[in-house]
């Protein structure tokens, strides 16, 4: 049987996708961009691959008409204040387009609207749904709160405020309730609800057993880390100072953190996730052994996908990462540096291990403080890190870069800059025999970009000589 999966670059996505091919599914994989997407190998023999853009109407073409099940995990909380319209039409488009395939049920991940007042992001997150579910098949909607796993947005923000702040004065929202859920139950009721006859037509909030506060999940996460934490609420935090508080503490941007604000404001407790764990025979785990098991992948270096790495976390959202991979040289400014190199290897290795807790090898503070320059400016500053400590794939941000091109065997790892410029700015790393190429592009947007460029060069100079020398020693 053929199963479509939309999203498969995401969060969700990238852990739905082995679990399908393991039970036995032909997997569609739906993408706006081929280029960042890297499956296991085991996956990628299995599947077939389509480009498209759901919200573009004519890409939907690529869809085959012989897919049995489909999968709708598009979301989006982007830079794009209008995310709201574009989501809808997207699952109108998903809709229209499924009327010319024989799918006999889409399964739907949304969140949890049960409160009187929903904010935007909910409020778009069920529009969608009620969109999808006027179509001419079986529609299973599941609705969730909170999810925790490595790599979620949400543990990775809690992470970030209990281990950055032994003492937090936060807003008043940290008393709102939720009911998390660990990212394994989500994939294991995603797989169930999958070509059951029982779930058509049924709509299910799907949550783990306890409900929790999120100033009880700070405790709760400081508690399985042996970490002790203090923590007041205080009334007088307007959401625009909660949004600033969650952007320069976590490493998410300020558009997410100011829709996540909205969000947190709006108690998302269950009413029949209990009905649904039953019949799919599920027990799921409590909210520190989700954090258990999240460490335990950190640790062992198994992220297997992170938000961080999803296009709506820098400001490359509308682009197609194959439009940046030729470096212009027209207009550009080059800071060009070669170097011998003794152990090829060994600085191969160097180079797909920089950035994140790495550091940047030579002169990390200047690196630092150019990233907290940026998150000043309303950027994605240095926070972001990167997702696994020595692998690197096209598509993954690395601080505030985007990986646009990565090949270990060839030698050759390009980034794209995400942080806020009067420009747009690449940095290369390639081997050329048993040299390494270092060049740093930027192409001035105005009179401002060349002054900028102009100004950090002296920086350049020193940050520049220094990284390719710790690289080939």
């Amino acid at each position: 049987m053929k199963v479509l999966l939309t999203g498969a670059t995401g969060y969700i996505g990238k852990r739905l996708l082995p679990a399908l091919v393991q039970q036995g599914y032909e997997v569609v994989c739906c993408v706006r961009d081929k280029s960042k997407f890297h499956p296991e190998k085991f996956v990628r023999e299995r599947i077939v691959v389509v480009e498209n853009d759901l919200t573009r109407m004519e890409t939907l073409a690529t869809i085959p008409k012989d897919i049995d099940f489909a999968y709708f995990l598009v979301h989006s909380m982007s830079s794009n204040r209008n995310y709201e319209e574009q989501e809808r039409q997207a699952a109108i488009n998903f809709r229209e387009a499924l009327r010319k395939t024989n799918v006999r049920q889409v399964v739907y991940l949304g969140g949890i609207v049960n409160s009187a007042t929903l904010s935007k992001h909910l409020t778009s997150r069920k529009n969608v749904g009620e969109e999808l579910a006027k179509g001419d098949y079986a529609f299973t909607a599941l609705r969730a709160g909170i999810i925790i796993g490595s790599g979620s947005a949400s543990f990775e923000i809690i992470r970030d405020l209990v281990e950055k702040l032994p003492v937090m004065v936060a807003p008043r929202w940290l008393k709102t309730r939720c009911q998390p859920i660990g990212v394994g139950d989500v994939i294991r009721i995603l797989t169930g609800v999958l070509n059951d006859s029982r779930m058509y037509g049924k709509t299910y909030d799907i949550a783990g057993d306890e409900i929790l506060t999120y100033k009880e999940m700070l405790q709760g996460f400081a508690s399985v880390r042996g970490l002790r934490r203090f923590i007041w609420t205080v009334p007088v935090m307007t959401p625009r100072l909660s949004s600033y508080w969650l952007y320069f503490v976590t490493s998410t941007s300020y558009m997410l953190a100011s829709s996540l604000v909205d969000s947190m404001k709006v108690e998302v407790v269950a009413v029949n996730s209990t009905e649904l764990n039953e019949m799919l025979g599920i027990e799921p785990l409590s909210y520190k052994e989700s954090i258990k098991i999240a460490f335990e992948k950190i640790e062992q270096n198994e992220i297997v996908s992170s938000w961080k790495d999803s296009t709506i976390s820098g400001r490359m959202e509308d682009y197609k990462i194959a439009e940046y991979i030729q470096v212009p040289t027209f207009g550009c400014y080059k800071d060009v540096r070669v170097r011998l190199v003794d152990d090829k290897t060994r600085c191969i290795s160097k180079i797909w291990s920089i950035g994140g807790e790495h550091g940047w090898y030579y002169g990390t503070w200047l690196w630092n403080l150019r990233g907290f320059v940026d998150k000043l400016a309303g950027g994605v500053g240095l926070r972001r890190g990167r997702t696994r400590v020595d692998d690197i794939e096209a598509g993954d941000a690395l601080d505030f870069w985007r990986v646009l091109y990565a090949d270990k065997s060839e030698g050759r790892l390009l980034l794209f800059a995400e942080m806020k410029l009067p420009g747009e700015a690449w940095l290369e790393f390639k081997m050329d025999a048993e040299r390494l190429i270092q060049t740093a592009t930027f192409r001035p947007k105005g009179l401002l970009g060349r002054f900028y460029w102009y100004s950090v060069l002296p920086l350049h100079g020193l940050i520049f000589k220094g990284l390719i020398t710790k690289l080939t020693q």
